[in-house]
């Protein structure tokens, strides 16, 4: 690392539990990358991966190191949402959310600040399929990327929201779990972005502090009774961690939650003043960046009821419409119908009033699987469908080779031998790339533009 790291950091930190300097500049000074990946179990697995795995991460069920960083942009799996490269630290999610709630129970969970979507692929493979994940972004720039990531996950059980977190209080008491991973000063990313370092500062702190409590002040009415708040940083510094841990049990009086770590995994246990527990994962300890995440229980108040009106009555398909797209659906029984304009979406039924609900109050920019357009008794499928774990294998399916499925993710012209005329899906090494359309003179490449790989 070429910067060097904050003075005023280090001094912030010196009565901070944990906090070794020597080896704490000594791991920020070596060049050593770490790169984890976690792997998506509704599509893949470790044992079918093209990349090197290395060693498994202690607190991920699907998390890995690997040995060295591929070219993600060229492997094909990456773009099938075969995996999520993600840092190991943050992978703790996973423990925070098993040790506190009962994930085979169907909840409704919040992921407040969830692009680019690494926490909200994570949640979505821990909690049931019956449950419902609002994936929300309020910054409009980083939303695209969210939806990006979420409809290569393939889940059908997420919601993609743009919106305040104060848009969150038209929806009291609704959620069993909230996630914040809230956005701070970065200081744990040094070593991912030594820029960083630059835009550093005591005063940033003290900013991004407020800025968390203004948030967490924002969405804390839509928690229900009894349901439990994560809140996360990548920041060392005890104003964003501890000090808002404090600030949360005070304020709200939330019961702090102590998790179970192992002794040589390196996470450092911390309690607060108020006696609230945090741990923090030092890159000299861990395998992985900085990270600081405390678990909390709403024990206040009462559930309250959700009387919003429907803001429009739902198009019903017709009965010959269902027809047309049952044979596209593993399992269409599981779900139900809206239609959004002029698009047909698929959603678990177990989520279906909950999803008509939030389109009552919140500005939505995914909900569920968007199976396509019916024109003239024909669907034409949207590349969600393609994407999505719910896709009938009864389909046409073409597999392609390496060279083939990367012309393809370029949006380049592909050269495919089939008998099959019309809608075809290609695969790669088992997993859905997308749609093309063989016509009687040329294929028709349906890769989304805005998605295809720039990279030659």
């Amino acid at each position: 690392m070429s910067q060097q790291l904050p003075p005023a950091l280090l001094a912030s930190l010196q009565n901070v539990k944990g906090f070794s300097e020597n080896a704490f500049v000594h791991a920020h000074e070596k060049s050593e990358q770490v790169t984890s990946i976690r792997f998506n179990p509704a599509k893949f697995n470790s044992q079918k991966c093209t990349v090197n795995v290395q060693s498994k991460i202690p607190w991920s069920t699907h998390g890995y190191y690997l040995a060295e960083r591929p070219s993600f942009t060229l492997d094909p799996l990456f773009h099938a949402g075969a995996y999520y490269v993600q840092d190991a630290s943050s992978m703790f999610l996973e423990e925070a959310i098993r040790q506190t709630i009962d994930v085979t129970a169907a909840l409704q969970v919040l992921d407040l600040c969830a692009a680019p979507g690494g926490k909200s692929t994570l949640i979505q493979s821990v909690i049931s399929a019956e449950s419902l994940l609002v994936s929300n972004e309020v910054i409009k720039a980083r939303v695209n990327i969210l939806v990006e990531n979420i409809t290569k996950w393939g889940a059908p059980n997420v919601v993609v929201t743009n919106n305040d977190p104060a848009d969150f209080q038209k929806l009291p008491c609704f959620f069993d779990l909230i996630v914040v991973d809230a956005p701070c000063s970065g200081s744990g990313l040094f070593r991912k972005d030594p820029d960083a370092i630059n835009e550093w500062s005591l005063n940033n702190v003290l900013l991004c502090s407020q800025r968390q409590q203004r948030i967490l002040a924002d969405v804390m009415p839509s928690l229900k009774p009894g349901g439990i708040l994560i809140y996360a940083t990548c920041s060392y510094s005890e104003r964003e961690d501890e000090g808002i841990s404090d600030w949360l049990v005070e304020a709200f009086k939330l019961e702090s939650q102590q998790l179970k770590v192992q002794e040589n995994q390196g996470i450092v246990e911390t309690v607060s003043k108020e006696k609230a527990y945090g741990y923090r994962f030092y890159p000299d300890k861990v395998k992985g960046e900085g990270f600081f995440i405390g678990v909390f229980k709403n024990t206040n108040g009462v559930n309250a009821k959700n009387e919003i009106k429907l803001k429009n009555k739902q198009q019903s398909l017709s009965k010959q419409e269902l027809e047309l797209l049952r044979p596209y659906l593993k399992n269409a029984d599981r779900f139900s119908f809206l239609k959004w304009k002029d698009e047909v979406l698929a959603l678990p039924y177990q989520i279906y009033e909950a999803v008509l609900l939030l389109q009552s109050v919140l500005y939505l920019k995914k909900a569920g699987v968007k199976m396509g357009i019916i024109i003239r008794n024909e669907v034409i499928p949207d590349h969600e469908l393609a994407m999505s774990t719910i896709f009938s294998e009864k389909i046409n399916v073409v597999p392609v080779d390496l060279f083939t499925a990367l012309q393809y993710l370029r949006r380049k012209e592909v050269n495919i031998v089939s008998d099959y005329k019309g809608w075809v899906l290609l695969k790669y090494n088992g997993l859905p790339l997308g749609r093309i359309k063989i016509l009687p003179n040329r294929i028709n490449n349906y890769y989304p533009p805005e998605w295809r790989i720039l990279n030659k």
